[in-house]
This record gives structure tokens, sequence and C-alpha cells, in this order.
């Protein structure tokens, strides 16, 4: 895992872990961020907003989420399929 990866995964972590789980959408998301659909997420030289991630990412969720963990995981895989990260 490289240290862009790592930092984005805490990140995205940190974020995400107040959500009310299981998440069954992407507005269920909202409430937990702290600038909600502008929260940025930046490691190394990446950044994204919460609403490019929902945008670049909306095919590729699984809803309804049970935790943070697999949210995570998912975000991170999308991000690498789409040769982001």
């Amino acid at each position: 895992m490289s240290d862009v990866e790592a930092e984005l995964r805490e990140e995205l972590t940190e974020a995400f872990s107040g959500a009310d789980f299981p998440v069954k959408n992407q507005m269920g998301l909202v409430p937990a961020l702290p600038n909600g659909p502008a929260t940025t997420f930046e490691a190394g030289d990446k950044s994204f907003t919460a609403m490019e991630l929902a945008t670049k990412l909306s095919s590729r969720a699984e809803f309804p989420y049970d935790n943070v963990d697999s949210l995570v995981d998912d975000v991170i895989a999308g991000l690498k399929d789409e040769g982001d990260l």
C-alpha cells in the first residue's frame, strides 16, 4: 500500500466512521462529513471532494454498507480502478 493510499484510507475512515451504519445510500453519508459534500480528502498530490468521489464512484458503490471498513475498501478499489490511485 502506498503512502498516498494509506493516508487517504485514514482520512476516509475518520470522516465516515461517524455515519449511522448501515448506510443505505450516498445521502446517508452526508451528515457524517464535516463540510458535507464539499468535504475534501487530500493525500500526497491527490485531492477529492466528497461530491467528486460520489460522482466518480456512484456506479461502483454497493449499498448498503454495514461498516466503515467495507465502504472505504470500495472507495479505494474504485479509485484504483479509475487510475486515480
